[in-house]
């Protein structure tokens, strides 16, 4: 059933053509308020209609997958989430303007935070619609189907109910990359390497959820002897997504669009990324200062690591600009002691330490 109704939307989608503005993005899901999917009503467009930062084939996805939205939204929270927390020490810590372009300007720049953003971001999506199918919460998917690993001992069982990546990964595919797809941009200009470079990043997003959902085991017997064993197909921890897709974002490649209208690489002496690879066209502003162009907030009033020489340390986030000292009072559980049966008591010890901001 799942199969014929992707490819309707697929062929939806493709009558778009016109160009649409960027000031909006679906990541708008994730800060707005979206109704569960018991409340919708077959076909009721509305719903759709209202929903801020949809693309037109995305909004004729909505109409398909109504009961999808409010997992897409979820996708997307723990995208930003997992974003704020991979670049909580850097310059720029992928913070959040308003509720409709939620990043703000910085996002038009094809740099590799954005790079970064729009892979977390599609990898949020499939997680969040993968472990939807299993939990039931979907009517166009279920368990996964995933076929049985070849090198499961024969004497383990295959089933249980696995995490369905496979239509996380499809459905993911369709709704994120719909606003790249309907564009009509001119060969071998700016815009179209900048839709290229979100279409790859994308991809290497939903391939990092994908490459690391592994199999997962429960154990059967008498007094846990662990005698059978039932497998399945389950994700990996978000975080470990986020960790991958961060190493890729250290090891980014910087692309330029041809005049056949493809990306290549801007030095040769690189190898070519796979689908795996973030990839960038714009070189990153410094983020040292707030500037309305490129949409940075600049790091005044950040706090820094006065003893690091790393990018969370002082002279680095505060781009040389100084930083001011204060203290502060820092409460914390101490002296935790086990009592019998079952419950920890801990103090509350409160300590004073210099905390630094830079200037």
């Amino acid at each position: 059933m799942a199969g014929p109704r992707l490819a309707l939307a697929a062929a939806l989608l493709c009558s778009c053509t016109s160009p649409v503005a960027d000031a909006n993005s679906w990541w708008s899901l994730a800060m707005n308020p979206i109704q569960r999917p018991e409340m919708y009503i077959i076909g009721a467009q509305p719903v759709c209609s209202q929903l801020p930062g949809l693309s037109p084939g995305q909004r004729k996805l909505c109409q398909l997958y109504q009961e999808h939205m409010v997992f897409i939204g979820e996708g997307a929270r723990s995208a930003i989430k997992e974003c704020q927390y991979q670049f909580r020490q850097r310059r720029w810590n992928c913070s959040t303007v308003d509720n409709t372009s939620v990043f703000g300007r910085v996002m038009k720049i094809g740099s590799r935070e954005t790079a970064f953003t729009y892979a977390v971001s599609a990898a949020g999506v499939v997680n969040a619609i993968s472990r939807a199918c299993r939990e039931g919460e979907l009517s166009s998917c279920g368990c996964s189907r995933a076929a049985r690993p070849k090198d499961l001992p024969r004497d383990w069982l295959w089933g249980g109910c696995g995490d369905n990546v496979d239509y996380g990964y499809r459905f993911a595919k369709e709704f994120v990359d719909a606003k790249e797809r309907e564009k009509n941009y001119a060969r071998g200009s700016e815009e179209q390497a900048r839709m290229l470079m979100n279409l790859q990043n994308n991809e290497a997003g939903r391939r990092a959820v994908y490459k690391l959902a592994d199999v997962a085991c429960k154990c059967h017997g008498v007094s846990g002897s662990c005698s059978l064993k039932t497998c399945w197909l389950q994700l990996a921890d978000f975080r470990k997504v986020g960790d991958l897709l961060k190493e890729k974002y250290d090891s980014a490649a910087a692309m330029r669009i041809s005049r056949k209208g493809k990306l290549e690489l801007v030095n040769n002496r690189f190898n070519m990324p796979t689908q795996e690879d973030l990839v960038y066209v714009d070189p990153s502003p410094d983020y040292c200062l707030p500037n309305e162009t490129t949409g940075s907030l600049g790091t005044q009033g950040r706090l820094c690591n006065k003893s690091s020489e790393g990018m969370d340390g002082c002279e680095l986030m505060c781009c040389g600009r100084g930083y001011d000292q204060f203290k502060s009072v820092q409460v914390e559980r101490c002296h935790c002691k086990f009592h019998w049966c079952c419950y920890v008591k801990c103090k509350k010890c409160t300590e004073i330490v210099d905390q630094y901001v830079c200037k």
